[in-house]
């Protein structure tokens, strides 16, 4: 275990600071400044981050984010849209070059997810890799279905991740959720009509669980932490140092948000 690498707790922010943050470490790593950094984060507010090129004008539903005191960012990284509310979230930075990351973006997530399989296991629960019989039609909806490597039980979605290479770095982040308010979730996609959406929110039950739903279980923020914690720990094989940003990357981390993350509600809406 020769290796060492940063582990950075940053608790809850803003929907922008945190996507602004995830963004700086990138750059950072890029530039020589950090080693690999593995950051475990919350969200102030319920929060939908939507993927960097999805089309948000004929599936999100603005008003249900008003109506529920939402935030909204649109994330570097692709997929589709999450809510993120009562969950751990997770992001990872190392370069493209790294010796444990394999060039192929599929075989690179199964690597790092490993860690995120060892921590359900450090919460009791059984998880697997999910490995599609054929491509499957994407969602507006990111736990609606499971994409190649993702971790399923019993068929259901467990978390969402996403991938992005830029500047030699991959950075990987994820939803971990502890609970998902479904009816806050499905108020927030746009649908033919009130019928559709109740067809496919009970739909979502057989297609997603979270860790209350999977164990009865009622686990702290901090509890979900250390289990995912020692999960990376274990199956990345390397020694963890606690880093803390300076004011001055604080600042770099909020001139970033306000440039890049801090979005209004579309024009169209």
């Amino acid at each position: 275990m020769g290796e060492t690498w940063n582990i950075l707790r940053t608790g809850s922010h803003d929907a922008h600071i945190n996507m602004a943050l995830d963004e700086a470490l990138l750059n950072w790593h890029s530039e020589g400044h950090i080693p690999p950094t593995l950051r475990f984060y919350g969200w102030r507010k319920p929060s939908l981050s939507v993927g960097h090129f999805q089309k948000v004008e004929k599936s999100i539903h603005f008003p249900g984010l008003e109506k529920h005191g939402c935030q909204y960012v649109r994330r570097l990284t692709g997929g589709s849209a999450v809510l993120h509310d009562d969950e751990l979230t997770y992001s990872i930075v190392v370069s493209e070059n790294h010796p444990k990351i394999p060039h192929s973006i599929r075989e690179a997530y199964y690597v790092l997810s490993q860690g995120i399989l060892e921590g359900y296991k450090n919460l009791g629960i059984q998880a697997e890799y999910f490995i599609p019989k054929q491509k499957s039609k994407r969602t507006a909806v990111c736990f609606e279905r499971p994409a190649f490597y993702e971790l399923v039980v019993d068929g259901k979605k467990i978390s969402g991740n996403a991938q992005t290479r830029k500047k030699g770095v991959l950075l990987q982040h994820g939803s971990i959720p502890i609970r998902i308010d479904i009816d806050m979730l499905f108020d927030l996609f746009i649908f033919p009509n009130e019928r559709m959406r109740d067809v496919n929110k009970r739909a979502f039950r057989q297609k997603a669980a979270t860790i209350q739903q999977l164990t009865g279980k009622t686990f702290t923020y901090d509890e979900v932490e250390q289990a995912f914690y020692h999960g990376f720990q274990s199956t990345l094989d390397v020694q963890f140092k606690p880093f803390e940003l300076t004011e001055s990357q604080w600042d770099e981390v909020y001139q970033l948000a306000e440039k890049h993350y801090k979005e209004t509600i579309p024009s169209f809406v």
